[in-house]
């Protein structure tokens, strides 16, 4: 088998997408056949020995022939990530058994009290393409919120706040059912898939106290029909979707 570029064989194993893959490689997560690695390196899958933190990754582009990409309906209190003492369950634990072998990527994550559409995917190459951000993949967010929410404070949601250094802001905002005077406690915002994790932040740092927040959209996909810790799959012309909705 032909020699491929360390964060591809990375990403086509599941691990992670090319970007988080080079991050690892970066700060010296990741050794091959024992020995430190660096940016830009070749490895022959099958041949040469990966381990990402101390744990071997089988497999690369010799073992990634299965590509899946599921949408699933996750609850309140799962976990887009790593389970914590508290929080034990997390969005891998939804995925159907006769897919569980396969390594998944969360594309674009729900924060723990978020509920909704979330998209895992076993095609590293798509969750990069995600990930970039180049072909925006639309998520519409109904937004619950403790107290009305005037329509003169959208532009707020527009501009956005800097979390950890990212600018975290709503793309477009619909104030639903207003009022007289314009206001109203239940929104519909529109972010592109993989930059709403910090939508939660982003009305806690503009003085709102949220109530619910679900994904109710990915794209073309609507969350009717689909029950709480539900999951179907998106075929590759379902997938190609995505990035075509409006």
């Amino acid at each position: 088998m032909e020699p491929v570029r360390l964060q591809k064989f990375l990403a086509d194993a599941g691990v992670c997408s090319r970007r988080a893959a080079e991050a690892l490689i970066e700060a010296g997560e990741v050794s091959v056949n024992g020995k430190p690695t660096e940016l830009g390196q070749r490895v022959t899958p099958g041949v040469d020995r990966v381990n990402v933190r101390g744990k071997f990754i089988g497999g690369g582009a010799a073992t990634a022939t299965t590509k899946i990409t599921l949408l699933v309906n996750k609850p309140k209190g799962v976990v887009c990530g790593t389970p914590d003492g508290r929080h034990p369950e997390t969005v891998y634990d939804l995925i159907p058994k006769q897919h569980a072998r396969l390594r998944f990527l969360i594309a674009g994550r729900l924060d723990l009290e978020s509920e909704g559409l979330v998209l895992l995917t076993s095609d590293g190459a798509l969750a990069d393409r995600i990930a970039r951000g180049t072909e925006p993949v639309l998520r519409r967010m109904r937004v619950s919120l403790k107290q009305p929410f005037a329509r003169s404070r959208v532009a707020q949601l527009l501009k956005g706040v800097r979390i950890e250094d990212e600018l975290v802001a709503a793309e477009q905002v619909f104030v639903l059912h207003p009022d007289a005077s314009g206001s109203s406690a239940e929104l519909e915002v529109h972010v592109s898939h993989g930059r709403g994790r910090g939508l939660r932040e982003l009305f806690t740092t503009i003085g709102c106290d949220v109530k619910r927040i679900q994904c109710a959209q990915i794209g073309p996909y609507k969350i009717g029909g689909m029950p709480l810790r539900g999951s179907r799959v998106l075929d590759t012309d379902e997938t190609e979707q995505l990035f075509r909705s409006e």
